[in-house]
Formats: C-alpha cells, sequence, structure tokens
C-alpha cells in the first residue's frame, strides 16, 4: 500500500547506566532520498551507519534527522591531576625565586587553578554501548515514521481512489458519447446539402467521404484505450508494497497527455465537459503523485 513522504518520528532510548540518546525524525517530499543528519561531535564516527540504518525505513524524500545524548552515569567525567604540568610550575617559580632573590609561597589550591593542572576528563568512550542506544533509538524512531507515512498513505489512497472512480465515468461517457457525435454530424451535414441543393439529388459517396474525414479528424479510440490501460496500472500500483512514487509519476504524465488529447478533439459540449472533468482530475492525481513515496 501506497505511503505518503510526509512523515514524523521520535524516540528516546536509555539504558541501565544513566546514558540517553534522541532521535527525531520528519520528512517533505524530494525526487530522491536525501537524508540531512545532525549528531552530536562525539559520534560522528556512526554518521555512515546511522544513513545506512535509516534507508531501510525510506525510499524517498527530504528527510531531516537529529540524535541528541544525555550522559548522567556516575562514571562518565572524572578529575584528573596532572603532575608533570604542576612540577614544571614548582620548577619555573623557584627558578625565579633564585634569580630575583624573592620569596615564593604557593599553595596546593592555588597551584591548582593554573591552566592544566587539574581537568575534567571523561571516561574512555565506550564505542559498543553507544551505537547499541543509537541503533535502538534510530529503529524505534524509524517505525514510528513509517507508521505515521502509512497512516497519511491511506488518506492519499482514499482521495486517489475517489478520483480515479471520476475518471472511469468520464471516460466511460466520452466512449458511449463520440460514435453519436458522428451519425449527428452525417445527419446535419445531409440537411445542409439539402437545402443547398433545393432537395435535390445527394451525392452520398461525398457525403460518407466528408464524415469519414470528420471522424478521423475527431476520434479518440485509441486515447481512450491508453486512458483506461493507464487507469488499471494505477489502481494495481497503489497496492503494491514497493515505493511506487515514481511510477504513479509516469502514468499521470501518461494521463494528462491522453486528457489533453481528448479535450482538443471534442467538439461537443457534453464531450468537452467531461473532458475538461477528466483533465482537472488527473491534474489533483499529479499533485497527489508528489506526495507518494
Amino acid at each position: 500500500m501506497i505511503r505518503s513522504m510526509t512523515g514524523f518520528g521520535r524516540s528516546v532510548v536509555s539504558n541501565d547506566n544513566n546514558q540517553t540518546i534522541t532521535v527525531e525524525v520528519k520528512s517533505v517530499n524530494h525526487r530522491y532520498c536525501d537524508i540531512s543528519l545532525k549528531i552530536p561531535k562525539k559520534f560522528t564516527m556512526f554518521e555512515a551507519d546511522v544513513r545506512n540504518l535509516f534507508k531501510q525505513y525510506a525510499n524517498r524524500g527530504k528527510i531531516d534527522l537529529s540524535i541528541s545524548y544525555e550522559d548522567l552515569s556516575e562514571t562518565s567525567v572524572g578529575l584528573h591531576y596532572n603532575r608533570a604540568m604542576a612540577k614544571e610550575y614548582m620548577d619555573a617559580f623557584h627558578q625565579m625565586e633564585e634569580e630575583f632573590g624573592i620569596p615564593v609561597s604557593v599553595t596546593a589550591e592555588r597551584l591548582a587553578q593554573f591552566p592544566e593542572v587539574l581537568s575534567l576528563t571523561e571516561e574512555t568512550f565506550d564505542e559498543s554501548r553507544w551505537w547499541s542506544l543509537i541503533e535502538a533509538a534510530v529503529r524505534e524512531a524509524g517505525g514510528k515514521f513509517v507508521e505515521s507515512r502509512t497512516v497519511e498513505g491511506k488518506r492519499l489512497l482514499e482521495d486517489m481512489e475517489g478520483k480515479l472512480a471520476r475518471m472511469e465515468e468520464d471516460i466511460e461517457f466520452i466512449a458511449e458519447r463520440s460514435p453519436s457525435i458522428i451519425q449527428e454530424y452525417r445527419t446535419k451535414l445531409e440537411d445542409k446539402v439539402k437545402e443547398f441543393l433545393n432537395n435535390a439529388g445527394i451525392d452520398e459517396n461525398r457525403i460518407a467521404a466528408e464524415v469519414t474525414l470528420y471522424a478521423d479528424k475527431i476520434s479518440v479510440d485509441e486515447e481512450i484505450v491508453r486512458f483506461k490501460s493507464h487507469i488499471k496500472a494505477m489502481q494495481e500500483e497503489l497496492y503494491e508494497k514497493e515505493s511506487v512514487g515514481r511510477k504513479l509519476d509516469f502514468l499521470a504524465q501518461e494521463m494528462n497527455r491522453e486528457a489533453n488529447t481528448i479535450l482538443s478533439k471534442s467538439s461537443d459540449v457534453e464531450l468537452s465537459n467531461h473532458a475538461i472533468e477528466l483533465k482537472t482530475n488527473v491534474e489533483k492525481v499529479r499533485e497527489q503523485v508528489q506526495n507518494i513515496e
């Protein structure tokens, strides 16, 4: 069944170590699958994996995917004492004391305030632990994303089916009405000739030739056959499991071409009205197809 290219999904996944990953994804129409990824710097090594993973959930669309994290684990940050740096400071102070003859009084608290003596450092980065969190969050958000696209796709399907049904009604009317127009034209032509010749003899061969030329000019038999074929193909594609947006777009273009030809050959008010209605619904379908994955 068809799915919309508009969708949204969000997930929040945590582990027992008070580490949390939040994933949000949203999408709009696009010809291809274009994933824009916003990810924290510490997770840049996972960027390619995230893209490949999410492609399992989307074939088309302009997709914005963002990942954020929170780390409240007790061991996530530690205090580091740089003994070598502290010794360099003290050696420099004693050297200045000897050279300038001035006393140096430095407390441990004051020494700790100098750059790089004490620093906060993150514990060793556990790549596998973080990736398991990210993968779980992306999969959960991806599932919700697909679900939202499917719900919107059902609405699109109902709308498309309604428009295709109206197209079938219009094309059937055109198919039934077209032969009558030719006979009406023959009758009008005969009446005009009789009036012009004052009821003199009518050259049936000349009349037949004129009617044949007119019939060839307004004939839409081939267009009707092709249009019906396109309707049937589109109805079948709407229930395919794979991404069908491009196929539907092609069929809609072909329908539009046939509808234009039928309208240009319409020489009857009723026929023209149905041809206009046919083209109007084709245009609406073409617009809706742009929303289908």
